[in-house]
């Protein structure tokens, strides 16, 4: 039931962008994902739950890869560094299922590869279950177990190969959509169409809500 499981899900909403200014460290962030909901200002004396959170906020953060950054203020942080601590914020409470909105949004092509391929190791890594929605399926279409297109008031759920084909996909929006297969046996959907000029919000788009686990 709502408020019973927050332990259990972890969550990463849309990206944010944070002030340059902003002094707050990126292992302050990571630790507010653990603590942040409590009331009040730690005891300034070392305890086992005090040493326990330390050491969890510690290992997630070497789990993403950001130990050589998370003592820097997090504004100072480029974005994919800073979506690789916000990855680690949402992991620390060791959650069940991790539900990320749009986790490579305004990231270069580099660092939308590095945090997908970072994502897919989370889940053999933690054993957590992840729900990825992603208005650009190619950067992640490697790594999803199942996939969830929305378009047009339609639906088209599976694995990537039964889903994702020109067929499926041109039925689904109503004007074509070629899916063409790589040399190293990977999909690329290309040709996906443009939203209509009324609709400038890009979530909007067709295809622009994929789900995926």
């Amino acid at each position: 039931r709502p408020g019973q499981a927050n332990d259990r899900i972890g969550y990463l909403p849309q990206r944010r962008s944070f002030d340059a200014n902003l002094r707050i460290r990126g292992v302050d962030v990571v630790r507010m994902g653990l603590d942040g909901d409590r009331w009040g200002v730690p005891l300034p004396f070392p305890s086992a739950r005090r040493r326990s959170a330390r050491a969890r906020v510690d290992e997630v953060i070497e789990l993403v890869g950001a130990s050589a950054y998370a003592h820097r203020p997090i504004g100072q942080c480029s974005g994919g560094e800073q979506q690789r601590l916000l990855i680690a914020q949402a992991l620390v409470r060791r959650p069940e299922l991790l539900l990320l909105d749009e986790p490579l949004d305004s990231l270069d092509l580099p660092n939308q590869s590095a945090v997908a391929a970072l994502i897919g190791r989370i889940c053999h890594h933690e054993g957590v279950s992840v729900v990825m929605v992603a208005h650009d399926v190619n950067p992640i279409l490697h790594h999803l177990d199942r996939v969830v297109y929305l378009a047009e008031g339609g639906a088209a759920a599976g694995t990537p190969t039964e889903v994702i084909t020109s067929e499926t996909l041109t039925r689904l929006y109503g004007t074509p959509v070629e899916v063409l297969r790589t040399s190293d046996g990977r999909l690329v959907v290309v040709g996906q169409p443009e939203a209509p000029a009324v609709h400038t919000d890009r979530h909007d788009t067709p295809g622009s809500d994929h789900d995926a686990r």
